[in-house]
Protein backbone atom coordinates (compact mmCIF):
# COMPACT_ATOMS: atom_id res chain seq x y z
CA UNK A 1 0.00 0.00 0.00
CA UNK A 2 1.61 3.30 -0.61
CA UNK A 3 0.20 7.05 1.11
CA UNK A 4 1.50 10.01 -0.83
CA UNK A 5 0.85 13.48 -0.98
CA UNK A 6 -1.50 13.45 1.77
CA UNK A 7 -1.89 15.66 4.47
CA UNK A 8 -3.07 13.80 8.14
CA UNK A 9 -4.81 15.49 11.14
CA UNK A 10 -6.76 13.03 12.71
CA UNK A 11 -6.07 10.89 16.34
CA UNK A 12 -4.44 7.67 14.90
CA UNK A 13 -4.99 8.43 10.96
CA UNK A 14 -2.86 5.33 9.78
CA UNK A 15 -2.97 3.64 12.84
CA UNK A 16 -1.67 0.10 12.26
CA UNK A 17 -0.62 -0.08 8.79
CA UNK A 18 2.01 -2.52 7.61
CA UNK A 19 4.21 -3.34 4.34
CA UNK A 20 3.64 0.32 3.21
CA UNK A 21 5.05 2.86 2.05
CA UNK A 22 4.55 6.78 3.14
CA UNK A 23 6.12 9.70 0.91
CA UNK A 24 5.55 13.68 0.68
CA UNK A 25 3.16 13.10 3.54
CA UNK A 26 2.24 15.74 6.24
CA UNK A 27 1.32 15.13 9.42
CA UNK A 28 -0.32 18.11 10.65
CA UNK A 29 -3.52 19.88 11.20
CA UNK A 30 -6.13 21.79 13.35
CA UNK A 31 -7.30 18.30 14.12
CA UNK A 32 -4.16 18.07 16.15
CA UNK A 33 -4.83 13.95 16.45
CA UNK A 34 -2.26 11.92 18.51
CA UNK A 35 -0.55 8.64 17.71
CA UNK A 36 -0.95 9.10 13.80
CA UNK A 37 1.64 5.68 13.10
CA UNK A 38 1.14 3.90 16.19
CA UNK A 39 1.90 -0.03 16.43
CA UNK A 40 2.91 0.39 12.54
CA UNK A 41 5.26 -2.37 11.43
CA UNK A 42 7.52 -2.49 8.21
CA UNK A 43 7.16 0.67 6.71
CA UNK A 44 8.50 2.87 4.93
CA UNK A 45 8.40 7.01 5.33
CA UNK A 46 9.87 9.58 2.71
CA UNK A 47 10.10 12.77 2.26
CA UNK A 48 7.59 13.85 4.94
CA UNK A 49 7.01 16.11 7.56
CA UNK A 50 5.83 15.14 11.28
CA UNK A 51 3.24 17.93 13.78
CA UNK A 52 1.64 15.64 15.62
CA UNK A 53 2.45 13.96 18.90
CA UNK A 54 3.27 10.77 19.77
CA UNK A 55 3.81 10.33 15.90
CA UNK A 56 5.69 6.69 15.85
CA UNK A 57 5.16 4.73 19.15
CA UNK A 58 5.61 0.72 18.69
CA UNK A 59 7.23 0.80 15.38
CA UNK A 60 8.98 -2.23 14.14
CA UNK A 61 11.03 -3.09 11.15
CA UNK A 62 10.74 -0.46 9.44
CA UNK A 63 13.05 2.76 8.05
CA UNK A 64 12.47 6.53 8.15
CA UNK A 65 14.61 9.03 5.62
CA UNK A 66 14.37 12.51 4.62
CA UNK A 67 12.00 13.67 7.05
CA UNK A 68 11.58 16.73 9.63
CA UNK A 69 10.30 16.25 13.20
CA UNK A 70 8.88 20.01 14.18
CA UNK A 71 8.10 21.00 17.63
CA UNK A 72 4.84 19.39 18.25
CA UNK A 73 5.68 16.15 16.84
CA UNK A 74 7.25 15.03 21.14
CA UNK A 75 8.10 11.68 22.08
CA UNK A 76 7.96 10.62 19.05
CA UNK A 77 9.58 7.32 18.63
CA UNK A 78 8.94 5.06 21.80
CA UNK A 79 9.37 1.57 22.16
CA UNK A 80 10.40 1.37 18.30
CA UNK A 81 12.76 -2.15 17.66
CA UNK A 82 14.49 -2.80 14.30
CA UNK A 83 14.42 0.74 12.72
CA UNK A 84 16.78 2.64 10.58
CA UNK A 85 16.54 6.53 10.45
CA UNK A 86 18.78 8.93 8.06
CA UNK A 87 18.95 12.40 6.67
CA UNK A 88 16.42 13.47 9.21
CA UNK A 89 16.08 17.08 10.94
CA UNK A 90 14.55 17.18 14.29
CA UNK A 91 13.24 19.55 16.65
CA UNK A 92 11.01 18.33 19.47
CA UNK A 93 11.37 17.28 23.40
CA UNK A 94 11.82 13.60 24.28
CA UNK A 95 12.36 12.44 20.76
CA UNK A 96 13.46 8.48 21.27
CA UNK A 97 12.85 6.18 24.67
CA UNK A 98 12.90 2.28 25.60
CA UNK A 99 13.73 1.63 21.85
CA UNK A 100 16.05 -1.27 21.00
CA UNK A 101 18.09 -2.11 17.70
CA UNK A 102 18.25 1.32 16.15
CA UNK A 103 20.25 2.47 13.17
CA UNK A 104 20.85 6.73 12.91
CA UNK A 105 23.13 8.32 10.35
CA UNK A 106 23.19 11.77 8.70
CA UNK A 107 21.16 13.24 11.08
CA UNK A 108 20.43 16.28 13.34
CA UNK A 109 18.66 16.56 16.66
CA UNK A 110 17.94 19.69 18.96
CA UNK A 111 15.62 17.36 21.78
CA UNK A 112 15.82 17.94 25.14
CA UNK A 113 15.50 14.37 26.53
CA UNK A 114 16.62 11.78 24.09
CA UNK A 115 17.76 8.22 23.63
CA UNK A 116 16.70 7.80 27.37
CA UNK A 117 16.59 3.55 28.57
CA UNK A 118 17.50 2.12 24.89
CA UNK A 119 19.61 -0.59 23.73
CA UNK A 120 21.41 -1.73 20.99
CA UNK A 121 21.70 1.96 19.32
CA UNK A 122 23.94 3.04 16.25
CA UNK A 123 24.23 6.66 15.68
CA UNK A 124 26.97 8.32 13.09
CA UNK A 125 27.63 11.74 11.31
CA UNK A 126 24.98 12.82 13.59
CA UNK A 127 24.69 16.32 15.43
CA UNK A 128 22.65 15.64 19.09
CA UNK A 129 21.79 18.80 20.78
CA UNK A 130 20.12 17.85 24.27
CA UNK A 131 20.35 18.66 27.85
CA UNK A 132 19.85 14.38 29.15
CA UNK A 133 20.91 12.10 26.76
CA UNK A 134 21.07 8.60 26.81
CA UNK A 135 20.10 8.27 30.09
CA UNK A 136 20.19 4.88 31.10
CA UNK A 137 21.08 3.62 28.13
CA UNK A 138 23.47 0.33 27.44
CA UNK A 139 25.33 -0.92 24.22
CA UNK A 140 25.54 2.25 22.18
CA UNK A 141 27.95 2.96 19.33
CA UNK A 142 28.62 7.14 18.21
CA UNK A 143 30.85 7.83 15.41
CA UNK A 144 31.45 11.28 14.00
CA UNK A 145 29.50 12.70 16.61
CA UNK A 146 29.31 16.85 17.10
CA UNK A 147 27.41 16.65 20.75
CA UNK A 148 26.15 19.40 23.19
CA UNK A 149 24.15 19.48 25.91
CA UNK A 150 24.25 19.08 29.76
CA UNK A 151 24.10 15.84 31.86
CA UNK A 152 24.75 13.48 29.06
CA UNK A 153 25.84 9.75 29.18
CA UNK A 154 24.77 9.29 32.67
CA UNK A 155 24.39 5.81 34.20
CA UNK A 156 24.78 4.31 30.52
CA UNK A 157 26.68 0.72 30.17
CA UNK A 158 28.75 -0.96 27.28
CA UNK A 159 29.52 2.30 25.15
CA UNK A 160 31.89 3.28 22.30
CA UNK A 161 32.77 6.78 21.18
CA UNK A 162 34.92 7.59 18.07
CA UNK A 163 35.97 10.47 16.35
CA UNK A 164 33.63 13.15 18.07
CA UNK A 165 33.34 16.09 19.89
CA UNK A 166 31.39 16.38 22.88
CA UNK A 167 30.64 19.64 24.64
CA UNK A 168 28.68 19.84 28.14
CA UNK A 169 28.89 19.33 32.46
CA UNK A 170 28.88 15.91 34.26
CA UNK A 171 29.09 13.61 31.07
CA UNK A 172 29.50 10.15 32.24
CA UNK A 173 28.26 10.27 35.72
CA UNK A 174 28.01 6.71 36.90
CA UNK A 175 28.43 5.21 33.18
CA UNK A 176 30.23 2.03 32.95
CA UNK A 177 31.97 0.13 30.27
CA UNK A 178 32.87 3.03 27.94
CA UNK A 179 35.76 3.75 25.43
CA UNK A 180 36.03 7.16 23.93
CA UNK A 181 38.95 7.27 21.48
CA UNK A 182 40.47 10.42 19.17
CA UNK A 183 37.75 12.44 20.33
CA UNK A 184 37.30 15.81 21.86
CA UNK A 185 35.35 16.02 25.35
CA UNK A 186 34.94 19.80 26.93
CA UNK A 187 32.95 20.74 29.83
CA UNK A 188 33.05 20.55 33.82
CA UNK A 189 32.76 17.84 36.63
CA UNK A 190 33.80 14.81 33.79
CA UNK A 191 32.75 11.36 34.13
CA UNK A 192 32.26 11.39 38.30
CA UNK A 193 31.46 8.01 39.75
CA UNK A 194 32.07 6.10 36.63
CA UNK A 195 33.41 2.54 36.29
CA UNK A 196 35.78 1.08 33.51
CA UNK A 197 36.32 4.38 31.35
CA UNK A 198 38.89 4.59 29.12
CA UNK A 199 39.67 7.51 26.96
CA UNK A 200 42.18 6.60 24.03
CA UNK A 201 43.97 9.79 22.30
CA UNK A 202 41.26 12.29 23.71
CA UNK A 203 41.36 15.48 24.22
CA UNK A 204 39.94 16.26 27.64
CA UNK A 205 38.82 20.43 28.46
CA UNK A 206 37.49 21.42 32.27
CA UNK A 207 37.96 21.56 35.49
CA UNK A 208 37.78 18.93 38.32
CA UNK A 209 37.57 15.79 36.33
CA UNK A 210 37.82 12.21 36.81
CA UNK A 211 37.11 11.85 40.14
CA UNK A 212 35.45 9.03 42.39
CA UNK A 213 36.02 6.91 39.20
CA UNK A 214 37.28 3.41 39.09
CA UNK A 215 39.40 1.65 37.07
CA UNK A 216 39.46 4.50 35.11
CA UNK A 217 42.34 4.65 32.06
CA UNK A 218 43.83 7.64 30.05
CA UNK A 219 45.85 6.63 27.30
CA UNK A 220 48.19 9.49 25.03
CA UNK A 221 45.45 12.03 26.25
CA UNK A 222 46.04 15.85 26.52
CA UNK A 223 43.92 17.87 29.45
CA UNK A 224 43.32 21.66 29.42
CA UNK A 225 42.26 23.47 32.02
CA UNK A 226 42.39 20.27 34.24
CA UNK A 227 42.43 21.09 38.13
CA UNK A 228 41.78 18.68 40.94
CA UNK A 229 42.10 15.89 38.78
CA UNK A 230 41.07 12.24 39.80
CA UNK A 231 40.26 13.09 43.30
CA UNK A 232 39.63 9.59 45.23
CA UNK A 233 39.63 7.43 41.71
CA UNK A 234 41.71 4.60 41.01
CA UNK A 235 43.94 5.43 37.90
CA UNK A 236 46.56 4.35 35.30
CA UNK A 237 47.08 7.43 32.84
CA UNK A 238 49.59 8.98 30.47
CA UNK A 239 49.15 12.22 29.54
CA UNK A 240 50.50 14.36 26.90
CA UNK A 241 51.31 17.80 28.25
CA UNK A 242 50.55 19.50 31.25
CA UNK A 243 48.02 18.45 34.19
CA UNK A 244 46.90 21.76 35.68
CA UNK A 245 46.47 20.07 39.12
CA UNK A 246 46.29 16.55 40.35
CA UNK A 247 43.95 16.24 43.85
CA UNK A 248 43.64 12.46 46.52
CA UNK A 249 44.18 10.08 43.77
CA UNK A 250 43.30 7.40 45.36
CA UNK A 251 45.43 4.16 43.79
CA UNK A 252 47.21 3.66 40.21
CA UNK A 253 50.13 5.88 37.89
CA UNK A 254 49.42 9.21 36.78
CA UNK A 255 52.19 10.17 34.49
CA UNK A 256 52.42 13.92 32.25
CA UNK A 257 55.18 15.71 30.23
CA UNK A 258 53.91 18.09 33.80
CA UNK A 259 51.83 18.64 36.58
CA UNK A 260 51.45 22.12 38.28
CA UNK A 261 50.66 20.75 41.36
CA UNK A 262 49.55 17.64 43.60
CA UNK A 263 47.50 17.28 46.34
CA UNK A 264 48.60 14.23 48.66
CA UNK A 265 46.36 14.87 52.04
CA UNK A 266 43.45 12.53 51.90
CA UNK A 267 41.84 11.96 55.32
CA UNK A 268 41.47 8.37 53.55
CA UNK A 269 43.90 5.84 53.60
CA UNK A 270 45.18 5.72 49.83
CA UNK A 271 47.03 3.00 48.18
CA UNK A 272 49.89 2.93 46.21
CA UNK A 273 50.41 6.08 44.02
CA UNK A 274 52.59 6.45 41.43
CA UNK A 275 52.94 10.36 40.08
CA UNK A 276 55.41 10.57 37.37
CA UNK A 277 55.70 14.31 36.33
CA UNK A 278 58.70 14.42 33.41
CA UNK A 279 59.23 18.27 34.43
CA UNK A 280 60.58 17.46 37.58
CA UNK A 281 61.87 13.90 39.72
CA UNK A 282 59.45 11.66 40.27
CA UNK A 283 57.09 11.40 43.15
Amino acid sequence: MKYENTKYDKERSLYGIKKSQIENCDFSGKEDGESPLKECEEINVLNTSFNLRYPLWHLTFSTIDLCDFKENARAALWYGKDIVLSNLSVNSVKFMRECEDICIKMSDFTSEEFGWMSKNIEISDSYIDSLYAFLNSKDIVLKNIRFAGKYSFQYMENVFIENSTIEGRDAFWHAKNVTVINSIISGEYLAWHSENLRLVNCHIKGTQPLCYAKNLILENCTMDGADGAFEYSTINAKIIGKIESVFNPTEGTIEADEIGNVILDSAKKPGIVNIIDHSKESF
